[in-house]
């Protein structure tokens, strides 16, 4: 027997359902592409990941809180 459950048999979508969902799925990716391309690039930031990602600044060695 297999460690995992198993899945059970689920009903097919109704085609208006399978249209819908892919309507929605290309909306959400012309959106993405959209917000993409509007965001300005970023001019003298800093270099590396985002620094607010991870709840601090650091700027010439030095690690400023928010």
């Amino acid at each position: 027997m297999s460690d995992q459950p198993s899945v059970p048999d689920r009903k097919q979508l109704p085609p208006a359902a399978q249209r819908a969902l892919a309507e929605a799925e290309a909306r959400r990716q012309a959106a993405a592409a959209a917000h993409a391309e509007a965001s300005p690039k970023e001019l003298q930031g800093p270099k590396g990941p985002e620094p607010t990602r991870y709840g601090d600044w650091e700027r010439k060695g030095i690690a400023s809180d928010f």
